[in-house]
This record gives structure tokens, sequence and C-alpha cells, in this order.
């Protein structure tokens, strides 16, 4: 803000996207391995660790309703953030075909536990799945017979899990006549089909035809059937697909057919061809048409032609186990080389692994629990609080993602429990934003000092976007946007390194941290800038937004503590900073309260700097936008005050004078302090006691999770 005008509101959404990521931004999830039976978001085990072991986890229930996908399904793309199904919407139990089409059919979100055998009537019978639907089986008394699931074009963020899909077979092997499959989509995204046993259909037991894309595929048993799983009937190559963890065995044909498929990620799959059956495989995975497929770490027993590519497929093959095969085994092609991990994370197990962890592992297990907001319900009525979730970034690498905004984008929309995001040491240069749908999200730096991990950028208020859409004002000019609840921060430096000196022509507001939400929570942080350095706002002028900072370094010069939050900062630095010119001036809080809410309090902290003696005001009432219905609050109390602080230590703004509004200090100590008089209120000890930091944060207690 310019000392002589109202500051912008702008809240420019400014996110960057990696340009050679046609599909959209990456948004998976990780540890392929351990989203053998999930946990809360379906990333790890119930040990909530980042390389939790899948066959470590065979004792543990499946957190069905509540996880969403990995791979593919869960990338932000084609207006659908991820795939989670049903999870906005009520959960519903269903016993009779009745029942499951009228729910799955329906318009509005639902969960949809399936806990009885049903029975298709008549054979063949596929009911039609609408958008946002989660169908998971009831333990293993989830079964579908003589028919399957249908998802038309644009039908989204669909789950089918821990069902047995079963028996439409008609008695005739390569049944053209009977075009039956488990499950058939058309045109569909963000699906995910988990941990279901598929097997003895008449026709496919998987058909992902028609531009069907971003979907993921894991931990299915897929048998007994002549056709397994078929991708394709497009001239178009647009679709992406990761197929992980499948045990298929005993199918002779489409283990999977991959044609015309962009990004075709297969790993730690299990194909298996039994000898001595009557079922004899034709060909294992197959790279048709334009296809360019990644195939990694899966193990191939008995198969005949177990890997096959035409002449116009790519197929990059490592990590692969080949035990009693025959023919084809084939790799190449003149497709541009792609890594998955610039997509979504993953771990592979080892594929020496796979059989054994695969034959326990995949299909249905045997109690799923049920959605309970943050706590989660077993099967013997115990409650138990959801653990959190960490996701590790690293920019050498490293971690699951190398940008913070990439792990930020994993977090399933709405989650219910905390999910931590771990930042290794380094220096990410990149705009950060924690949108409204994704409370409980912790960042915080896995160094050993906050200075070790650093978020910064150089947005001001008049810095053009790079979308040629106009200029940033001041809140969109932030480093690091939280728009969520129950944020926290911890043991990093987020700063806004803008160049006032270079840019004098533009406004030199230039926010470093901007949180717009309630029970915002940052300990033992750097906040760092010069004008406008951290912005604590609200949603909304009658919402409640509460901010409570300790242990940390707030720095800057002008207004660089402002907005109309409640806010505490306490038990911290706030360090006073010259000018780019050099020159000492400023103003340390610039609140905008709202009448009857508090405003900015600094507690228990020291206010000081490399500064000229009495240059600093410690604030001025901000009115913004010229409201005078706004009531400006700033308390600052038992705080040591350098010599830096002026004798008249508050100011007017916009035409209003402070001493109209909300202007205090208590039992202040340092050069920077005096007395009572009519230009610096104190407030009395039967007033302190009502200005503490609990009056601040109310019914809120924040601690560390």
């Amino acid at each position: 803000m310019s000392e002589t005008r109202s500051k912008s509101r702008s809240r420019s959404r400014h996110r960057r996207r990696k340009t050679a990521l046609l599909a959209g931004v990456p948004l998976a999830l990780t540890s392929a391995g351990a989203m053998a039976y999930g946990g809360v978001f379906g990333v790890f085990g119930a040990d909530a660790q980042p390389k939790a072991s899948a066959a470590s986890s065979t004792a543990s229930a499946l957190a069905g309703v509540t996880d969403v996908a990995n791979g593919f399904a869960s990338v932000n793309a084609l207006g659908q953030n991820g795939t989670y199904g049903g999870r906005d919407g009520q959960t519903v139990t269903v016993k009779t075909l009745a029942d499951l089409e009228k729910y799955a059919t329906a318009a509005e979100p639902y969960i949809i536990v399936v806990a009885a055998t049903i029975n298709m009537n008549p054979v063949g019978k596929e009911i039609k799945v609408a958008s946002d639907k989660t169908i998971i089986g009831s333990g293993t008394s989830g079964q579908i017979v003589g028919g399957g699931f249908f998802l038309g074009t644009g039908v989204h963020n669909v789950i089918i899990r821990n069902l047995t899909i079963r028996d439409a077979y008609q008695g005739i092997w390569n049944d053209k006549e009977h075009d039956f499959d488990a499950v058939q989509m058309d045109g569909a995204h963000h699906v995910w089909i988990d941990h279901n046993d598929l097997r003895q259909m008449a026709d496919g037991l998987i058909d992902s035809r028609k531009d069907t894309t971003y979907l993921t595929v894991s931990w299915n048993k897929l048998s007994q059937d002549n056709k397994a799983f078929g991708i394709g009937w497009t001239e178009n190559t647009t679709a992406d697909i990761t197929i992980h963890h499948n045990w298929i065995r005993e199918t002779e044909q489409r283990n999977p057919s991959t044609d015309n498929v962009a990004h075709a990620h297969l790993y730690n799959n299990y194909l298996e061809d039994e000898a001595g059956t009557t079922i004899k495989s034709s060909y294992g995975n197959y790279s048709r048409g334009k296809t360019n497929m990644v195939l990694e770490n899966s193990y191939f027993q008995g198969m005949t032609n177990p890997v096959v590519r035409d002449a116009t497929a790519t197929l990059v093959q490592r990590g692969n186990v080949f035990s009693g095969t025959t023919g084809k085994n084939e790799s190449g092609g003149s497709g541009a080389a792609w890594d998955p991990k610039t997509y979504y994370g993953y771990t592979l197990d080892k594929t020496a692994d796979v059989p054994a962890l695969l034959k326990s592992g995949a299909g249905p297990r045997s109690s799923v629990a049920r959605a309970t907001g943050t706590a989660t319900t077993t099967a013997t009525g115990t409650t138990t609080a959801a653990a959190a979730t960490t996701l590790t970034v690293a920019a050498d690498g490293s971690g699951q993602y190398r940008t913070v905004q990439a792990a930020v984008n994993a977090v399933p929309a709405n989650n219910a429990s905390r999910v931590i995001i771990s930042v290794k040491p380094g220096t990410y240069r990149e705009l950060v934003k924690v949108p409204s749908n994704k409370p409980h999200v912790t960042i915080q730096g896995s160094g050993g000092s906050r200075k070790d991990t650093t978020i910064v950028y150089n947005n001001a208020s008049g810095t053009p976007k790079p979308d040629g859409s106009g200029t940033y004002g001041t809140g969109g000019s932030a480093t690091v946007a939280v728009d969520a609840d129950d944020f926290q921060a911890r043991n990093l430096t987020i700063s806004n390194d803008f160049d006032e000196a270079t840019h004098q022509d533009i406004a030199n507001q230039a926010v470093a941290l901007r949180t717009s939400a309630d029970k915002v929570f940052l300990d033992s942080v750097i906040i760092s800038g010069d004008q406008d350095t951290l912005l604590v706002d609200t949603a909304s002028k009658d919402k409640l937004g509460r901010v409570y900072i300790t242990n940390s370094y707030v720095v800057g010069n002008t207004d660089f503590i402002f907005g109309r939050a409640t806010a505490v900062i306490d038990k911290s630095v706030i360090t006073l900073k010259k000018r780019w010119n050099g020159t000492s001036a400023g103003y340390v809080t610039a609140p905008s309260t709202a009448a009857n809410r508090k405003g900015i309090l600094i507690a228990n902290s020291t206010v000081s700097g490399d500064v000229s003696d009495r240059s600093f005001y410690l604030g001025r009432n901000w009115h913004a936008g010229g409201d005078a219905t706004l009531d400006p609050q700033t308390t600052i109390r038992n705080t040591a005050l350098s010599a830096a602080i002026r004798t008249t230590p508050w100011s007017d703004m916009g035409g209003f004078s402070w001493k109209e509004d909300r202007f205090a200090e208590y039992k202040n100590t340092g050069a920077g302090s005096g007395a009572a008089s009519s230009d610096r209120p104190q407030l009395t000890d039967a007033q302190a006691t009502a200005q503490e930091v609990a009056d601040w944060l109310g019914d809120w207690t924040p601690s560390a999770s």
C-alpha cells in the first residue's frame, strides 16, 4: 500500500502449470505399495509412513469409503480435481438390484455400500452409473452376479471398489453375441477401479473405450475369462491410464490390449498362465496403435508372447521378470520418452515380491471402514482418529514432489484429516496456494532450521500476470496464499523478494503470506518482505478468521502486518527493515478490523531492527475502501520496543482518526515504550484481563498436528 491511498483488494488466482503436461497439473498421491489396503486417503498404510510396504498391511482393513485415487485418476484435469467418488454425498447401504440402480444412477453424489449378493435381471444388465459415485463392497459380501456397470460419455469421479463381479458367462468362450462386461467405460474420465474380483463374464472384464481417460486400475483380480482388459476403440491418442498391482491369471487375451493411449503406465502387475489348464494365453501386455507405454517391475509367469508392440507404438520396459515365458518380448519405438513421475508420485515394489504380494493382497478385503468425517469406525464399532498423511517435497527429486504446489495439488478436495507436506531443505521459487476446499494442511520444513527451507517469489501489486489478463493486486501478489481452514506452517521461511529499487514504476505492495481462513497456526516460521509482508485476512467481512503466530519472525517496513483477521503474534520477533533507498520510516500494523471483532494482538514479543531511532509507527488505522463501519484494532502488550518506535506511535490513515478506533498498549518495555497519554493509550489492569491471547482465540486452542 502506498502511504496516501487505500490498498487494492484484488485477489488474482494464479497457479503455475507445467506447460509440457498436456494432460493437466499433476495431482497424484504416492506409494504404490501402500495403496494395497489404503489409509485415510488411500495413500499410506496404517502407520501413515510414506514408504509403507503393502505386504506389511495384510492385517489392515480397507479404509475404502474415504480413499481417493492415485495414478492418472488423481490428476487435476477436465474440471475434475482428482477422483474421490461420492465422498461429498450420503452413505447408503444396498442389498437389492432396485436400490443399487436407484442410487448408482442418481444425479447426487453417493457412497453406495453393497452388502449382499445382487443378481442382475436380465442377465447381462449393466447399470448406467452417474458421476460422483463410490460403489464399494461391504467386506467380501458385496457381489454382482450376471452383469456389471456402464459409464457413459462425460461420466466422471467414480470409484468401483471391493466388489466381486462375476458370472455373466453364457457357455460360449469367445462370445460374439453377448457383450456382457464387468465394467465398461465409453468416454468417461476420472475413474478408479480398485480391489475387485472380476471373473467369468461373457465378453470383457474391463473395457476402457472411446477416449476414456484419467483412469487408474489397481489391486484387482482378473481371471477365468477370454478377454481381461481392453483399451481403445478410438482413433484419438489422448487417454492417460495407470494400471498397477493387478493379478491377471487364466485369461487368453487383452491383458491388457492398449490401443492409442497417450500415456499408459503399467507397473507391479502379475500376469500368470497356469500350466495344465484349458486356458492358454495368446499374449500379455500389448502396446497397440500409437500407444506410448511405460512397463515397470511387473512379473510374467508362463505367458505366451508376454510383451508385444505394434510397429507404430512405443514401449519402454524396465525391471520386469519373465519366468517360463515364450514368444515375443518386445520394446522400443519412436515415441517421445515420458516419465510418470512428472504427473504423479509412486513407489515401485520389488519385482520378485510381486507374485506373493498380489496373491495375498489383490481383490476384495474382508472388512471395510465407514466414512465418519475425521474418524473411522471399524467393523467392530471401535472409533479411532484418522492418522495424518505425509507427502514429501524435494527440489532435487528425492521426494514425492519437486514443488510445494504439486504436493498441495495432491491433497484431495474436502479432505477430512491432517495432511503434512514435509519440505526438504532448499529454495523453492514458486507460488503456493492452498484452496479453501483443502483444510487440515501442514507445510513444514524438514531441515534443522527455519532458514533451511524457503518458499519465495517476487510478485507485487502491478506485476503483469503471465496470461496477459492484467496485473496482480495486493492480495494476489502473495507468495503463499492460504484460503483453507485449520492450516499450519512451521520450521520454514516464506518470503517475497520483489525488487523495489528496480521496479519503482509499480506499487511496492508485495505480500509474502496471505491468509483468509480460520484457525491458521504458524509456529517457528520467518515471514519476510518489505511493504505488506503479512496479510491476515478473512474470507469475507462477516467471516471470522483467526491466526496464531508463535516463536516466529515477521520482517518488513510499511504496513507489514495488516488485514481484518483476528490475529495474535505471540513470543515472536518483529524485525523493522529499512526501505529500498536506505531510509528508515514505516508502520508495523495496519488493521482493518470489523466492528465487534478482535483485530491484531502482539504479545510477549520484541519489536526492533537496524533502523533509525523514532522512525516507525506501531500502526495506523486502515478503513479499507473508505468503510466507516470498520473499527480497526491493534493491541501491543508485554512486548519489548526498541528506540525505533516513535514517541507518538499511532497514525491516521485515509482521512480517519486513529483515536476513533482501537489502539492501545499494556506494560511494554524498552527504549521505545512510553507512559500513558492522549497520544499513547494504555490499558488498565482490568481492561488487560479481557485482552489476553485466549480472548483473541476464543474457543480455539492451537496445537501442533
